[in-house]
């Protein structure tokens, strides 16, 4: 995790500020009146002492307490201004930089993604910048306030009694010292907090997204003990920054009542040689007191802004983190393609340690049909990923018509690829609008057309609510065949001219696997398809099929001649595929 410097991150958030700014004026004039008002009472009190009661003055008295009345009075159209204008920017900056930061990790490489946990992701998006609206808001809103405290105090104090002033002073530096050392522990055991906090909500994604996974292992037991132990490493991250927080106060309460023995000692000889008023004493000790308070308030603050600035260094860590794969500047819009396709001398690297492809090149030639077989971890994933430039090549290139996928803008190379993938991932919505999401421009009979010749129509209409039905969390309120139909119709509804079909019927059942292959021939025709292929049904009719192994083309060639060969593939077919060709 990468640490910024304090003032550095500061600076950054304050800039979030700006749209609003005539908000934050308002807010700032209403927390200094709010804090300007503290000082006022002590002056009050003095002349009570030393006015009123000395003098037995009934007019003075009724002045000061009409001014009393008016004062909280005010003081309260203060507080109303600055809670309102405060909240209202600091809710505003939540959204900002939560919409920030997503749209930037929209347009990050999927190797970002491969490198970073879900569940840590997430915790940035809600509890991170969350903590930093503390920073922006609730924290500057006590910090001025006690600044124009501790200033109007500081200034009264000298005009009171100067000598005294200097006496009080001399404890300064030292709790300077303190806030310091304390703040520097503080930042980094924020740091842990905001780690520890992710974990946690990096396990419930995995544990909840795997339920069905845990109950058929019966691991109910593992995972509460697993949550367990990690709920307790929050605890004791959040209890040693509590302890800190604990510490810091006492000390600087300590100091300050060194300073306050010393005023009422000076300040009562200075009182009984008649160097100063009864009242102007009373009033001098009410500032001090609303001297320490600030300070003891500050250094809190501090301490708190410390430890918030640490999800800070977290999310700005993610927005300073550029995309592996950039778009050119200048980059062209891809025209419509025949997709005609070249892969030539391909070399890629998912870590830049173990090679995934090497010195791979294919032709596949507008409208044909070409399936990639081969071994678990073979690389056919790699190739499907490259097209689209999910990932940028090692060396050697990707065209399509002979145009380099590196120089054309992202969007208008992926409008004109389809993807099917294995594990299909719908969204939480309604049938219809997971079919619309492949153009959402589409039509109602654009859609009930896709659905149609993703044969996905019948089973809709049979459905209680039809296109209204929600489908649930991943779409697990499908059964398989059913979510691959639905992700086959928003493949046919982008119409793209180049298709990616990645083990699409890998994970249904014989019968489903019947139906979606006849959508799946449907949504080929006229295209051309990548098909990585598991099952003999997928790729028996296919052009021509392409054998992977170590990331190399091993064979290729027709069915037909490659059974003839005797190779890889034939080993493949009899092992994989001679089983489901006797139904068995």
């Amino acid at each position: 995790m990468k640490q910024y410097d304090s003032w550095q991150g500061y600076k950054r958030l304050i800039v979030f500020l700006k749209p609003y700014r005539v908000r934050v004026f308002i807010g700032f004039i209403c927390m200094a009146c709010s804090g300007a008002s503290n000082v006022v009472v002590p002056w009050l009190i003095k002349d009570v002492i030393d006015k009123v009661l000395a003098n037995k003055d009934i007019y003075t008295l009724n002045l000061i307490a009409i001014a009393i009345l008016v004062l909280f009075a005010l003081r309260g159209v203060f507080y109303f201004g600055q809670k309102y204008f405060m909240t209202f920017v600091g809710q505003r900056i939540v959204n900002d930089i939560r919409e920030r930061l997503y749209r930037h990790l929209q347009r990050l490489s999927l190797s970002y993604f491969d490198r970073h946990k879900t569940g840590a992701l997430m915790s940035n998006l809600t509890n991170d910048v969350t903590t930093l609206q503390n920073v922006i808001t609730n924290n500057m809103v006590s910090l001025v306030q006690e600044a124009v405290i501790l200033i109007g105090s500081l200034i009264s104090m000298i005009v009171l009694y100067w000598k005294l002033t200097v006496i009080t002073l001399l404890i300064i530096p030292l709790v300077i010292f303190t806030v310091n050392y304390f703040g520097k522990r503080l930042r980094l055991a924020g740091h842990d907090v905001q780690g520890k906090l992710a974990d946690i909500t990096t396990l419930l994604e995995e544990a909840l997204s795997s339920i069905r996974i845990i109950r058929s292992f019966n691991r109910e037991d593992f995972e509460i003990k697993r949550f367990l132990v990690q709920n307790d490493y929050n605890f004791q991250a959040l209890m040693k920054a509590t302890k800190l927080t604990a510490l810091l106060t006492p000390v600087i309460q300590f100091l300050a009542a060194i300073a306050v023995t010393g005023i009422i000692w000076y300040g009562g000889v200075s009182v009984i040689r008649g160097e100063m008023t009864a009242g102007a004493l009373i009033a001098f000790l009410i500032y001090a007191i609303n001297l320490t308070n600030p300070v003891r308030r500050i250094s809190e603050i501090l301490g708190d802004i410390q430890r918030s600035l640490a999800a800070a260094d977290r999310v700005f860590e993610i927005l300073d983190t550029d995309s592996e794969v950039q778009e050119k500047k200048g980059a062209q819009v891809l025209p419509p393609v025949a997709g005609h396709i070249v892969f030539s001398h391909v070399t890629f690297s998912y870590d830049r340690k173990k090679t995934a492809l090497q010195d791979f090149t294919l032709t596949i030639k507008p409208g044909q049909v070409v399936a990639l077989v081969g071994p678990s971890g073979a690389g056919k994933s790699t190739i499907a990923n490259l097209l689209p430039r999910f990932y940028d090549v090692t060396s050697g290139s990707v065209r399509i018509d002979g145009i380099d996928v590196r120089d054309v803008t992202y969007a208008s190379l992926r409008r004109q690829i389809g993807l099917v993938p294995q594990e299909t991932m719908l969204f939480n919505t309604t049938i219809y609008e997971n079919i619309l999401y492949g153009r959402l421009d589409a039509t109602r009979e654009e859609v009930d057309a896709a659905a149609k010749a993703a044969n996905a129509y019948s089973f809709i209409q049979q459905l209680p609510q039809g296109y209204d039905t929600l489908v649930g969390d991943r779409g697990l309120a499908l059964s398989g065949g059913q979510r691959q139909r639905i992700a086959i119709a928003r493949a046919i509804l982008k119409n793209p001219r180049i298709l990616i079909l990645d083990e699409a019927t890998s994970a249904l059942d014989t019968e489903s696997e019947k139906i979606v292959q006849a959508a799946l021939e449907q949504l080929m025709k006229n295209r051309t398809a990548v098909v990585i292929a598991h099952r003999l049904s997928t790729i028996r009719h296919a052009d021509y099929i392409v054998v992977i192994d170590h990331g190399k083309m091993a064979e290729a060639g027709t069915h037909e001649e490659l059974i003839a060969q005797k190779g890889l593939y034939a080993k493949l077919y009899a092992v994989q595929f001679k089983q489901e060709e006797r139904g068995e």
